[in-house]
């Protein structure tokens, strides 16, 4: 299959390579940076299994796109709508759009822009970008996708390839409840620029995360979407699996990057907001993050 990939950071570069390696034709579209390392180099991929160079091809404008049978849209939240614009060249009718971002919105924003549908993807993988075009692989390999028309086949892709899929009849919640994950650990380890397993340890540091996981509760409740009663005894086995692990945010933060926060801590603040429902954990968290971003950005 010929498969596009919009966005080369680190879960686009690692899924976009596990596809190759399976024998996909796959094509990123990269910042010319990017672009340049993957021509160069390939795609470098660390494991627990050693390190290796996967070929792939990578253009840095839409126009060089070409017709796919699906495409992976690996960029962060604020660039959804973007993406949607840049991804049009590649759409046949038959085209399989994925989303594999966090937050809870995007497949809706993506379906705006495309007029299609898109298929949600949670995405349970622990990477990061060692540099441009190189990626290492911390722990994880599970995707859970929501049902679609072809849901058998779209599974099959990925499985095949290394990854354990699930397909979902409610990927809001599945989509909700690695929101709530992803607000309780995400900011915290990019304020503290500390690894699960050591912020873990620090006094206190367990309650924030529970209010934290109350608060996007009370609003999931309020708009109808159930949480897993396992919820909280869940989210500390994380830091457990994955005790080296610093959050996207952490990493974004470190490189001199926005965050997706306002895709985050941000979402649950603004329909607490709208719902009359207090947030105050998760607005601090916002105003940290962003106070560190203006911080990290003007340093740089």
């Amino acid at each position: 299959m010929h498969v596009v990939v919009i966005g080369a950071g680190a879960i686009g570069s690692y899924v976009g390579g596990a596809l190759a390696q399976s024998g996909h034709d796959v094509t990123f579209l990269a910042r010319p940076a990017q672009c340049e390392a993957l021509r160069q180099h390939g795609l470098r991929c660390d494991t627990a299994n050693g390190k290796q160079s996967i070929s792939v091809k990578a253009v840095p404008q839409t126009q060089d796109l070409k017709p796919a049978d699906c495409v992976l849209v690996c960029v962060k939240s604020a660039d959804t709508e973007q993406a949607g614009r840049d991804l049009i060249p590649a759409l046949r009718p038959d085209t399989v759009v994925f989303s594999l971002q966090n937050g809870v919105e995007n497949a809706q924003r993506l379906e705006s822009v495309t007029h299609r549908p898109v298929v949600p993807v949670a995405v349970y993988i622990a990477v990061s970008m060692l540099a441009a075009g190189h990626v290492v692989h911390h722990g994880g390999n599970r995707l859970v996708m929501g049902q679609a028309e072809n849901s058998a086949n779209n599974a099959s892709l990925f499985a095949q390839a290394g990854f354990t899929v699930t397909v979902s009849s409610h990927i809001m919640t599945v989509l909700w409840e690695k929101l709530m994950v992803n607000c309780a650990y995400n900011g915290l380890s990019a304020l503290s620029q500390m690894p699960y397993a050591r912020m873990m340890q620090i006094d206190g540091v367990q309650d924030v995360m529970v209010s934290l996981v109350q608060e996007c509760q009370t609003v999931a409740s309020a708009l109808g979407i159930p949480s897993s009663p396992e919820i909280m005894e869940n989210l500390f086995t994380i830091a457990s699996a994955m005790p080296e692990q610093m959050s996207s945010t952490a990493q974004d933060l470190r490189r001199g990057k926005l965050t997706e926060i306002e895709a985050l801590n941000g979402y649950i603040v603004r329909k607490g907001q709208e719902l009359g429902i207090a947030t105050s954990a998760n607005q601090v968290i916002l105003v940290l993050t962003r106070l560190a971003e203006q911080s990290h950005c003007l340093a740089r």
